[in-house]
């Protein structure tokens, strides 16, 4: 099968074997022929699937189907993307896809200019890419009409309810046209995903190419039980040892990737940090050093990384396991990307270890923890770990929030009075 045999117009099918796609992959197969449909869509499959093609083809297609019967100059498609990266790589893709086809796409994010978006949106716009939070300010201050929207699209919708964007998600729906067409694309799906697909979506096929929240066969997984001070040390040891030369890490915090950036850089490796705590600009250029090679290792928060997309990446690293077992599928799906293969290294600690099971229960696989020479693990300290139970979930979100209870320390017994 190709790209022709989908229903896709022949403009589209000459721009995609231009660019060298031949065949269609799994999820574009599935999913094209339903959106040209103007069916609802709940499609999942595993990062580096070809998802973002497998919706902007057939809107592509439909836009310009339709441009003799519909205003030209209101926005007929929106994307949702929940972090500025996923905005401008799914941007690129509709920009490269209709090259030299009458369809215009914008892209509007925060903690960048809105003037400069808003003066690209006045030059005309039929694809409108952008996260939550810019889109509520350009609707807030009616600089945008979404009164004619044929199409919207929540890309990542399982991070986006993570990041708690379900408030701005309501109110953004209160503005659309309920005659809509609505897509889910994501990599996992989970409980809160289908209960919010309820509301959304009406009579959506659902599309699953792999089983549900599983990891792919192209990644090698390797995990290594370490001290966590020690965690640097080893990073720094397999980047130099084996001149890796492209390599994406993964913290918890924004603090702890500045931190490992700058002891990574003691050790000899050219390393950046990437969070939401830098400016747009800052980035951008963070990134645009990575691709280019200027930059050996890049280490990143979740939310950042999302719409990281480096072709032919080979190393990911997790230097500390992700406190959300989805985040470790999409945090390995950087690599391994469009059938290529991938190494993905987690670096375990003793007190991680619950966080691993986590992981696999929800990917139904054991893995095997290995010991590297040189950075054993203190026996002491695993003893010590173990002999301490872990808090449940429960437990934890409950002392994040101020709600634990402490122990009641027993009252002292008086002595009697003779």
């Amino acid at each position: 099968m190709n790209f022709s045999d989908l229903g896709l117009l022949q403009d589209i099918v000459s721009v995609v074997n231009t660019l060298g796609y031949a065949t269609p992959t799994p999820i574009q197969k599935s999913t094209i022929p339903l959106i040209l449909k103007n069916k609802d869509v709940m499609a999942g499959a595993r990062t580096g699937t070809g998802k973002t093609a497998a919706f902007s083809l057939p809107l592509i297609h439909n836009i310009i189907s339709e441009i003799d019967s519909i205003n030209t100059d209101k926005i007929k498609v929106l994307v949702l993307t929940p972090t500025r990266e996923l905005a401008q790589q799914v941007h690129s893709s509709f920009v490269k896809y209709s090259n030299n086809l009458p369809v215009k796409s914008v892209v509007a994010y925060g903690g960048a200019s809105i003037n400069i978006q808003i003066n690209e949106l006045k030059c005309g716009c039929d694809v409108l890419i952008a996260t939550p939070g810019r889109l509520l300010e350009l609707l807030t201050k009616e600089l945008i009409d979404l009164s004619s929207l044929k199409t919207l699209v929540l890309d990542e919708a399982d991070r986006m309810l993570d990041m708690g964007f379900i408030i701005d998600i309501q109110k953004i729906l209160k503005k659309l046209p309920k005659s809509r067409q609505t897509l889910f694309f994501s990599a996992t799906f989970n409980d809160d995903i289908f209960k919010l697909s309820k509301s959304l979506l009406k009579s959506p096929v659902l599309i699953e190419v792999d089983n549900r929240n599983t990891t792919t066969s192209q990644v090698e997984q390797t995990f290594y039980v370490v001290d966590n001070n020690r965690k640097s040390g080893l990073l720094s040891f397999l980047i130099g040892s084996k001149n890796w030369q492209q390599v994406l890490i993964f913290t918890r915090t924004k603090q702890g990737a500045d931190e490992l950036a700058k002891e990574m850089g003691k050790d000899g490796i050219a390393t950046q940090s990437i969070h939401g705590d830098k400016s747009q600009g800052a980035r951008d250029r963070v990134l645009a050093d990575f691709k280019a090679g200027n930059t050996r290792a890049l280490v990143a928060t979740d939310v950042a990384a999302r719409g990281i997309d480096i072709e032919q990446l080979q190393y990911v690293i997790n230097h500390e396991l992700p406190y959300n077992a989805e985040d470790y599928i999409h945090r390995i799906g950087r690599t391994g990307r469009a059938g290529a293969t991938g190494l993905a290294i987690s670096l375990v600690s003793e007190k991680e270890k619950y966080l691993l099971k986590d992981i696999e229960k929800l990917v139904d696989e054991q893995f095997i923890l290995q010991w590297l020479p040189g950075f054993e693990p203190d026996i002491n300290n695993t003893h010590n770990s173990q002999k301490k139970r872990e808090p449940s979930k429960k437990e934890l979100r409950a002392k994040a929030l101020g709600l634990h209870k402490t122990k009641k320390q027993p009252r002292k017994k008086r002595p009697r009075s003779s």
